[in-house]
C-alpha cells in the first residue's frame, strides 16, 4: 500500500472538502430544536441533502437511501483500490441476501428493501437468487447464501441464517483489509467486529442463551479472539476483556450496566467508539484512510438525519431525540 498512497491524493482532497459541510453535533441539535420540520430541512440542505420539507417517513427513508447509495457508488468509481470502497459495498451485498432470503420465506416482494450500494446490483442479485444462479455471485457470498438458505429451510429460524451471513461478511472484510495492507483500516474492521461481539455477548446473556449460542454468534478476527470470548463464560467477564484499554474501554463499562437495563446504552457507546476511531485518522492527509473515514461518517450522518426527521414526524420530544443522538464525526 505504501507505493499506492499517492493515487489517493485527489480523491482524499475532495472528501476532506466535503467533510467541512458535514453535520456536526451543534447542527444536529439545531435541527432538533428548529420551530418546524421545514426549518430543520432548510438547515440540512446546507449539508448537501435534498430538501426533505413536506416528506413522509417512507419518502424520507427512500431519499436518504438514494443519497447514501450515490456517495458509496461515487467513491467506488473513483477509488484507486477497489478493496477500499468494497469494505462498504459488501455490507450491502449481505444486506440484500438477508432481504431476499426472508422475502422468499415469507412470499413477499423484496424490491423496496434492496440496496443499490452493493458490489452486485440489486437487480442482478435478485435475478440470480430467483433463477438459482448463485454461482454467478462472488464465491463467498454465494456459499453463505446457500448455507443460510439451508439453515432457514431446516430450522425456520431467520436469526440463525443471519448469523451465517454476518460471519461471511466479516470474513470478507478481513480479507479485503489484508489485501489493502493499511493498519488503520485493519484496526477499524477489528473494531467493528469487537463492537458486534460485545453487543452479542450482552444480548445473549440477557436472553438467557447458553454457551453454544455464544459460540454461534461470536465472530473471529477482532482484537479479542473468539476463543477468549467464549471461554470467558458470561457477559461481565467478556466486558472485562475489552476494559483494559483500546477504543471500547467506555463501551465495556456500559456493557456491565446493560445487563440490568437497556442495551441501548451499550449500542450508543459502541457507535461513539467507532466515531472516535474515525476521528483518529483525521491527521492522515491522503490514502485509503480518508475514504473509509468519510464513508463511515457519511453512513452515521444519514442514520442521524433519518432519526431526527422520523422522530419529529412521530412527535417525539426534542430532549428524547437528543438523548438518542450518537457522537458526530464533524
Amino acid at each position: 500500500m505504501t507505493g499506492n498512497r499517492e493515487k489517493y491524493i485527489c480523491l482524499s482532497a475532495m472528501l476532506r472538502a466535503r467533510e467541512a459541510h458535514m453535520l456536526d453535533r451543534a447542527k444536529a441539535e439545531h435541527m432538533v430544536d428548529a420551530a418546524t420540520i421545514e426549518d430543520a430541512a432548510k438547515m440540512l440542505t446546507d449539508c448537501g441533502y435534498e430538501d426533505l420539507s413536506g416528506r413522509t417517513t417512507p419518502e424520507i427513508n427512500h431519499i436518504l437511501a438514494l443519497y447514501k447509495e450515490a456517495r458509496i457508488n461515487e467513491a467506488a468509481s473513483l477509488c484507486p483500490d477497489s478493496e477500499t470502497a468494497d469494505l462498504f459495498r459488501i455490507k450491502y451485498d449481505y444486506h440484500n441476501a438477508k432481504v431476499l432470503l426472508k422475502s422468499e420465506a415469507m412470499d413477499m416482494e423484496p424490491d423496496r428493501l434492496l440496496s443499490r450500494a452493493g458490489r452486485v446490483s440489486a437487480e442482478r442479485i435478485a435475478g440470480y437468487f430467483r433463477d438459482g444462479q448463485l454461482v454467478m455471485l462472488p464465491r463467498p457470498l454465494a456459499h453463505a447464501i446457500t448455507q443460510a438458505r439451508e439453515i432457514l429451510a431446516r430450522t425456520g429460524n431467520p436469526q440463525a441464517a443471519d448469523f451465517v451471513l454476518d460471519r461471511a461478511y466479516y470474513s470478507e472484510a478481513l480479507e479485503l483489509v489484508r489485501t489493502l495492507e493499511c493498519p488503520w483500516v485493519s484496526g477499524y474492521v477489528r473494531l467493528l467486529i469487537d463492537g458486534a461481539n460485545l453487543i452479542s455477548a450482552v444480548r445473549a446473556e440477557k436472553l438467557g442463551k447458553d454457551e453454544s449460542f455464544l459460540e454461534e454468534v461470536i465472530v473471529d478476527g477482532g482484537s479479542v479472539s473468539k476463543n477468549a470470548i467464549t471461554a470467558a463464560g458470561d457477559a461481565a467477564s467478556i466486558a472485562e476483556l475489552f476494559a483494559a484499554g483500546g477504543p471500547l474501554r467506555d463501551a465495556a463499562a456500559a456493557a456491565a450496566e446493560s445487563l440490568d437495563g437497556s442495551i441501548t446504552t451499550l449500542e450508543m457507546a459502541v457507535d461513539n467508539a467507532k466515531v472516535e476511531y474515525l476521528k483518529s485518522g483525521s491527521l492522515i492527509s491522503y490514502g485509503p484512510e480518508t475514504v473509509v473515514a468519510y464513508l463511515a461518517a457519511m453512513e452515521n450522518e444519514v442514520t442521524a438525519v433519518r432519526m431526527i426527521f422520523t422522530c419529529r414526524l412521530a412527535g417525539v420530544p426534542g430532549a428524547d431525540i437528543k438523548e438518542r443522538l450518537r457522537d458526530m464525526y464533524a
